[in-house]
């Protein structure tokens, strides 16, 4: 027999879920988090996870919707100046910043299986709610250079997004640069701002 959860406890026992889910998929991974260890902080049955989640991935998803806002914010704040190089650098340095910051997005970055899993489970169209969050901002601020000629027009701004976010690939490799590793962040951030100029 389902156990009848009040709106209260229906709302305290959601936020334990995604506050338990967080930490342990930073720090443990979605496959190596079992659904034990997910409701226990909350005090309910294995059986009743379902009544607030379909599954461990749409929990997930759940997480990457109430951060999101977040990594947003940081990006957002850095599309304040005109398009150009120093707003350019400006945007990779806070994603960077992000990856550096926020160890859920450096996981889903650095381990990209999880994020595919995720996707498998809930869809990509769930998936893609994420995105106008952090994308969405970028890109128009990408297409606002291009029209006003100071970001190169021959490229489409969604594969400019793709080259702004090979910034976060010296971060996630930081260990391979060694005490190099901030002039070779800096050197990259400020060549691939360079190369998107018209």
């Amino acid at each position: 027999m389902a156990v009848a959860f009040t709106a209260e406890e229906k709302a305290r026992i959601t936020g334990l879920l995604l506050d338990t889910a967080e930490e342990l998929f930073t720090t443990q991974g979605l496959k190596k988090t079992s659904l034990d260890e997910l409701v226990a902080p909350a005090g309910i049955a294995k059986g009743s996870f379902y009544a607030f989640f379909e599954s461990k991935e749409a929990l997930y998803l759940e997480i990457m919707l109430r951060r999101a806002p977040q990594v947003a914010a940081s990006v957002t704040a850095a599309l304040t100046g005109p398009p150009g190089e120093d707003g350019l650098v400006a945007v990779m340095h806070a994603i960077t910043d992000v990856l550096t910051g926020d160890p859920l997005y450096r996981r889903l970055l650095t381990r990209p299986d999880e994020l595919e899993a995720v996707t498998r489970r809930v869809g990509p169209e769930q998936i893609a709610r994420v995105a106008p969050q952090i994308v969405t901002p970028l890109l128009d601020h990408l297409a606002e250079g291009q029209r006003t000629g100071v970001i190169v027009a021959d490229i489409p701004a969604e594969i400019l997004v793709g080259v702004i976010r090979t910034a976060g690939l010296v971060v996630v490799n930081q260990d391979r640069f060694g005490p190099a590793y901030e002039q070779v962040l800096e050197a990259t951030v400020r060549t691939l701002a360079r190369g998107m100029l018209a």
